[in-house]
């Protein structure tokens, strides 16, 4: 279970969710309007027990891009998104995060219905629609969901997962996993690889199969040169901050990291603390 919040978007772009969709103008006013006016609502679990283990995966088909949720670019709380003309390739590691009541049955970005019981998932920047295969770094569980909707928009989140795809991942508990997210070409077959199970066995299998822990760390700068990096250091002044050596569009590059951390928790509450020191949008690595 966790808290969200819906926020008005600029006019650039309307990712929020449960929008009425009309045509046109008014399509985009309605998307602002119909759902996504200031408030803090409760999400959660359905309040009956459901056997997920019979809820298939999502199956990938070559579909058109969606008429809907596919804007150049949309502004949310001040920040812009560019969606991403193909998902060919696209492999990142991230913080997944999950939803459920208090979207159900409402308009998705894409214009349609959310079902909490199904592998679908939400996306700031992947075309609609996309199908994904999720990965739980924590146990080797996997799943293919489907991309439908525009989100999470709380920070250093990669994807927010229906409530069903959470369950079989194993992540309900905690509300976040540390994840892989890889598309896929629906034109070709996927390699076979661990699939999520809800039996206790299967689970203990999975998680043996899972022998490399994820370790969790926050980047919160990247410089062409070493002595800004060293810089940067000095005025973190954390003993779990350094600098990592390495190369981007085959330049030399200095990233500073600050880890590993505990937990998704953890790592939010610094990114706070660092917010507040004017050390701004540091992202989450995952290795």
């Amino acid at each position: 279970m966790r808290i969200m919040e819906t926020t008005v978007p600029d006019l650039d772009g309307w990712p929020c969710r449960s929008p009425r969709q009309t045509t046109g103008i008014l399509l985009g006013l309605s998307l602002l309007l119909a759902g996504c006016g200031r408030s803090v609502i409760q999400d959660g679990a359905p309040d009956r027990q459901v056997d997920v283990s019979g809820i298939p995966d999502a199956v990938p088909r070559v579909e058109p891009r969606s008429r809907y949720g596919n804007p150049e670019s949309y502004v949310v709380r001040g920040r812009r998104y560019y969606v991403m003309r193909s998902s060919r390739g696209y492999v990142e590691r991230g913080i997944a995060s999950w939803y459920g009541t208090k979207f159900h049955g409402r308009r998705t970005s894409s214009g349609e219905p959310y079902d909490m019981y199904k592998m679908t998932a939400a996306h700031k920047t992947l075309p609609l629609p996309t199908y994904v295969r999720v990965t739980n770094l924590e146990n080797g569980r996997s799943v293919v969901v489907k991309v439908n909707d525009r989100g999470p928009f709380h920070e250093n989140r990669l994807i927010d997962l229906s409530w069903a795809a959470a369950a079989k991942l194993g992540i309900l508990g905690k509300g976040t996993g540390l994840v892989e997210v890889r598309a896929i070409d629906p034109r070709h077959p996927e390699p076979r690889t661990l699939h999520a199970s809800s039996s206790k066995d299967d689970r203990d299998s999975a998680g043996s199969r899972a022998t490399v822990k994820p370790r969790l760390f926050l980047q919160v700068g990247a410089f062409a040169s070493r002595a800004n990096a060293e810089r940067l250091l000095r005025r973190l002044g954390l003993e779990q901050a350094f600098i990592v050596p390495g190369y981007s569009r085959q330049r030399r590059i200095y990233r500073v990291r600050i880890g590993p951390l505990p937990s998704v928790e953890q790592a939010d509450a610094l990114a706070r603390r660092l917010d507040a020191r004017g050390i701004r949008d540091p992202h989450v690595v995952i290795d």
